[in-house]
């Protein structure tokens, strides 16, 4: 058996949290900031949980995190 591939995209965007969550960072972040509120662009600066209804698919495309 070979061994399963990592998406390397996917490896770079997410992390793995000690109770096994994985975290992410928020998008609308990048660019077009001027138009963005401080209140807006201080709260995307946290990071935040994946969700759990894509939190099945992501553990698929990440075997080894």
């Amino acid at each position: 058996m070979p061994k399963m591939k990592t998406n390397r995209s996917a490896a770079k965007r997410f992390k793995v949290t000690g109770s096994g969550k994985l975290k992410r960072n928020k998008a609308y972040k990048q660019h077009i900031l001027t138009k963005k509120t401080t209140k807006r662009k201080r709260n995307l600066r946290q990071s935040a949980m994946t969700d759990p209804t894509n939190e099945k698919n992501m553990k698929k495309i990440l075997p080894y995190l």
